[in-house]
């Protein structure tokens, strides 16, 4: 089983998760910002993910250290979960529709951290949490996990659905990437190591 139990604690933040890369999409959640919590059990459960992510943060300052944070112990775990990458494909992408929106995500497990998106929204929230903190989730994720991370919009005009389809796509890309090729000996790549 490919699995990661983290815990980090520092004075913003004590988190405890726990990642299960073979699992069935079952989570969960609570980092005490609920719309957060919504797009992560939806990463969970689009990418087949088994995710216990538990939070407190200082959100009395705001949101920011919360999701950020755990955006750095998800990209962790992702990882550590990974070991050595033998036999994955390493690559996936996915174009995701969400009602108006779709949204593409293309990923590389290369080891080297890379964050690339034009997400745009409209207004400073969704629910409890701050629209600007989707790209500091993703890049803590990105940064964390050593790995590419593009999202494109294609289109969208409504902000809940340009998030949960970018969770959503992220979430397929990472299953395809992850997956196992038995064609595959040792790492993918010319230079045996990734």
């Amino acid at each position: 089983m490919r699995t990661a139990e983290i815990k980090r604690k520092t004075k913003e933040t004590d988190i405890e998760l726990t990642l299960n890369i073979d699992g069935s999409g079952k989570s969960d959640i609570d980092t005490g910002v609920g719309f957060f919590d919504h797009m992560l059990e939806g990463f969970a459960k689009h990418g087949l993910f088994d995710l216990a992510v538990k939070v407190k943060g200082d959100l009395r300052v705001d949101d920011h250290h919360t999701i950020e944070d755990t955006g750095i112990v998800l990209g962790g775990a992702i990882g550590e979960a990974l070991g050595d990458k033998a036999g994955i494909k390493r690559y996936g992408s996915a174009v995701l529709p969400m009602d108006e929106a779709l949204i593409l995500c293309a990923v590389d497990l290369s080891g080297r951290a890379y964050y690339s998106s034009d997400l745009s929204f409209t207004f400073e929230k969704m629910g409890d949490m701050n629209t600007q903190m989707v790209r500091e989730f993703f890049y803590a994720v990105s940064s964390a996990a050593k790995m590419n991370l593009h999202f494109k919009q294609i289109s969208g005009i409504n902000d809940h659905h340009i998030a949960e389809g970018a969770f959503k796509a992220f979430a397929k890309a990472l299953d395809a990437a992850t997956m196992r090729d038995e064609r595959i000996t040792g790492v993918l790549s010319t230079k045996g190591a990734i």
